[in-house]
């Protein structure tokens, strides 16, 4: 039996496990089966790895997309530049570090974007941040980073107490990496000037759990176009997939 897993804290909404239990029995593979491992600290990794001999694949999630860094033996160069992995292929009790979120979330993003989509807030730092960075700027799409605690002597990095009307009038694209809003805080949202959003922005969550987050939900209400996470999810599952099925990965 192969056996597959998400490895974060805490996981009690996975999209993984559910997209793959239904994957296997949808396409009559048997002989799979995928797993959460919950853990409090990602240093238990080396022993989960050691005692779950029949492991091949690991995607990794939220907070442990950068933490997980030091324990590969291989990381391929997405993985080296943004620093972020979410998925990990086990071969011969080595670690081989991937990153699908980045491809996943380009393929997401461009369903929607516009040529005047050429400057974007991202709103968060943590792993899934670095993936949507990396494609931004492969887009050629100026960005800044707007963060609770954003760094000093940065440029791009300002704080929310930054994002005035007039910034959002000149940046059409925004993205939210944070888990702001995501079930069961509903009602939680970025606290941005939503009054000045227009037909012109694009709002894209990287939440899938609701459909609707009252970040998009505000959006929508001045006429943007919004985008959840949930394509974005399903485009990356896959790419783990292929990762995890071809040997020489």
């Amino acid at each position: 039996m192969r056996k597959f897993g998400l490895i974060g804290y805490p996981l009690s909404h996975s999209f993984s496990q559910k997209y793959f239990s239904e994957k296997f029995r949808k396409e009559n593979i048997t002989d799979c089966v995928y797993e959460n491992f919950s853990f409090p600290s990602i240093d238990v990794l080396p022993g989960l790895i050691s005692s779950q001999p029949d492991l091949v694949g690991l995607n990794v999630t939220i907070p442990y997309k950068q933490q997980v860094i030091p324990f590969l033996d291989y990381s391929n160069d997405v993985v080296q530049r943004i620093a972020a992995c979410n998925c990990i292929h086990i071969r011969n009790g080595k670690l081989f570090g991937y990153n699908t979120d980045v491809f996943g979330f380009e393929q997401s993003l461009k369903k929607n974007l516009q040529p005047y989509h050429t400057k974007a807030l991202i709103l968060g730092t943590g792993g899934a941040a670095k993936a949507v960075e990396y494609v931004l700027e492969k887009n050629g799409i100026s960005y800044k980073i707007v963060s609770r605690n954003p760094l000093v002597h940065s440029k791009k990095h300002i704080g929310y107490d930054q994002v005035s009307p007039s910034l959002i009038n000149e940046y059409y694209l925004i993205i939210n990496t944070t888990p702001l809003g995501m079930y069961p805080n509903v009602e939680q949202c970025p606290p941005l000037p939503y009054d000045s959003l227009s037909p012109r922005h694009y709002l894209f969550d990287l939440i899938y759990n609701p459909d609707k987050t009252l970040f998009l939900r505000k959006g929508a209400e001045k006429g943007a176009v919004i985008q959840n996470g949930a394509q974005m999810l399903v485009v990356q599952a896959e790419e783990s997939w292929k990762i995890w099925n071809e040997v020489n990965s």
